[in-house]
């Protein structure tokens, strides 16, 4: 009986301690096509859903505590035959440290989303031969969200993760997919990579590391000197914004911070206020109403 125990005690830390890196919550939202048979989208969300969450993405070992929190929100546009045109939404979280408080870390829309699919379809992926763009796309943005979550706990520690979605983007270079293509958009899948590994924006994501390592995980026990990280850094936004402007991975990075921001600096000094309110500003021109809430408090 006891080694039947410790059996099962061994299996039990073995699944605890070998979790896949996600915890992903997927939504399909079909609102705009017609007809009342689901069916096909039902199997399509569980399918997705499994891909994500009990594929290992990499060498890691992970708690089931520790899976990285996400959503990709799926909204489809229209189905013809077997093609989906759709849109998809991700956005990926991690906690404070010592807070009840989860910050966003990746908000990103991404308006070329057509792939084909036939219901019980089996997703399987070869990261060296896209022979299908749906699951392409899925793994291109689960190695995006775990790069996006090592970045902000080591500094640079995402790079390996960027470079599979790097190598995925380039593996689609040759088909004839929407999205993956550097004339097609400077806000597509290959723009985001691209300025990830863009040696132009290092100082950006060594910003991202500290604005959460030293900004936000130190607010619980010093909410000053976490601010005033916070604070410190923001000129590299701008530095990086008029290298590149309107570089996607910056307005990612305000788009999941905006509200945060706000909430942050409001307890700032008042040159500290000014600073940021000029700074954000500047960056993110559309938003100033949004940043000048900062000075309310």
């Amino acid at each position: 009986m006891k080694h039947w125990l410790l059996l099962l005690s061994i299996l039990f830390w073995a699944g605890v301690c070998t979790a896949q890196e996600l915890n992903c919550t997927v939504q399909l939202n079909t609102d705009q096509i017609p007809g009342t048979n689901k069916s096909v989208f039902n199997t399509l969300q569980k399918s997705i859903s499994d891909f994500l969450n009990n594929r290992k993405w990499s060498e890691m070992t992970f708690a089931n505590t520790e899976r990285i929190e996400c959503t990709m929100n799926i909204i489809v546009k229209s189905v013809d035959a077997d093609v989906f045109t759709a849109e998809i939404q991700v956005q990926s979280r991690r906690p404070v440290f010592n807070s009840t408080y989860n910050t966003t870390l990746f908000n990103f829309k991404d308006n070329s989303f057509i792939f084909n699919y036939k219901e019980f379809d089996q997703l399987e992926m070869n990261e060296n031969s896209i022979s299908s763009n749906l699951t392409a796309v899925l793994a291109y943005y689960a190695y995006i969200v775990i790069g996006y979550d090592m970045d902000s706990y080591s500094r640079l520690g995402g790079t390996p993760y960027f470079q599979a979605a790097e190598n995925i983007v380039n593996s689609a270079q040759g088909a004839d997919l929407k999205g993956w293509k550097a004339f097609e958009s400077t806000k597509n899948r290959y723009a985001l990579v691209n300025n990830l590994m863009d040696e132009a924006f290092k100082k950006y994501r060594n910003y991202f590391y500290e604005y959460h390592r030293f900004g936000l995980d130190e607010m619980s026990s010093n909410a000053t000197n976490g601010r005033d990280r916070i604070v410190e850094g923001l000129p590299l936004l701008r530095e990086a914004n008029r290298a590149r402007p309107s570089a996607i991975i910056i307005s990612t990075f305000l788009d999941a911070k905006n509200d945060e921001l706000v909430n942050v600096l409001s307890k700032a000094t008042s040159a500290q206020k000014t600073d940021a309110i000029e700074i954000l500003s500047d960056v993110n021109p559309t938003q100033t109403a949004k940043y000048e809430r900062i000075r309310l408090n």
